[in-house]
């Protein structure tokens, strides 16, 4: 894909365009329509308005706009009803465009489920720092990430072993659980220079969720929700020599865009991801590196 930050800059402008003419086409259509008939009724029946129009076949054309009227609002009701959902496919490099636009709000909330977060960090980190130059409408952000318990045995992310099947490698997690306890910890050193800066308070956190990577799920100020799932089958190597790990790569993972206003289907998709990802959140359990920080 082209520049990815640009292109979802540029995306969110279509999509708000797209949602204005959406929002205002069918009422605008409705109203020169209603006002075609009213106009050919008046003029038919009081003569000074038939007079300043000049014709004669206005009951006739008020008649066909009341139809064309009525025919529109089927149609248009029709097409609502048929319409599938509009899910714009966008790669996980092009998250910077979302977290940008969502960073516009006043309350801002960042959902994520996944494998480490890494590609949501690299966004945040960047954005959040901005907002101790500049936070403009910003007062409250709030940042949740959910990501596998690398404190238990699990198949994926796991060594390769005979037969091509998973084998619990210790080794191998600690080192994925290590980059999440960097991601949090640098975006809970942000939050509290924010927070401490008095003017917009921040609030990050990491938990674990149980079972393994599958869905890579963002979600931005409970309307909007970007959905794909990781290749489980994705290896890597260490080394050139070294064993073969099951390692899914969560920046080449595609996520499909459901925004809540867009259809009846995408609201309740959105509103069924937004109920999955609090229950998981309040299932979650605390990693130990903010347990032995607690204590």
């Amino acid at each position: 894909m082209p520049e990815r930050v640009n292109g979802a800059t540029g995306g969110g402008v279509g999509r708000r365009l797209r949602r204005f003419q959406e929002r205002f086409e069918p009422a605008v259509t409705r109203i020169v329509l209603l006002t075609v008939f009213v106009t050919g009724l008046t003029a038919q029946f009081v003569q000074p308005v038939g007079d300043a129009l000049e014709g004669k076949a206005f009951l006739g054309g008020a008649l066909l706009s009341l139809v064309a009227y009525v025919l529109y609002d089927a149609v248009t009701s029709l097409s609502s009803s048929m319409r599938p959902p509009t899910r714009a496919l966008v790669g996980s490099s092009e998250l910077g465009g979302f977290v940008g636009d969502a960073l516009q709000a006043r309350r801002v909330e960042i959902g994520f489920l996944g494998y480490t977060g890494e590609t949501l960090y690299t966004e945040l980190y960047h954005r959040l720092r901005d907002l101790l130059d500049d936070p403009g409408p910003t007062r409250h952000v709030s940042v949740r990430i959910l990501v596998p318990d690398f404190e238990q045995p699990m198949t994926v992310p796991a060594r390769v072993g005979p037969g091509d099947r998973p084998v619990d490698d210790p080794a191998f997690r600690n080192r994925v659980l290590q980059r999440c306890r960097d991601y949090d910890g640098t975006l809970s050193d942000i939050a509290e220079q924010l927070t401490s800066a008095g003017r917009v308070v921040v609030q990050c956190e990491y938990r674990y969720y149980p079972g393994i990577p599958r869905d890579k799920v963002c979600i931005f100020n409970r309307t909007q929700v970007l959905h794909g799932l990781y290749d489980v089958s994705a290896r890597m190597r260490l080394e050139s020599s070294g064993p073969e790990y099951f390692d899914p790569k969560g920046y080449k993972t595609e996520l499909n865009v459901w925004s809540r206003e867009e259809t009846p289907v995408a609201e309740v998709t959105v509103a069924t991801w937004l109920k999955h990802f609090d229950d998981l959140w309040g299932l979650a359990t605390v990693p130990q590196w903010r347990r032995s920080t607690a204590l």
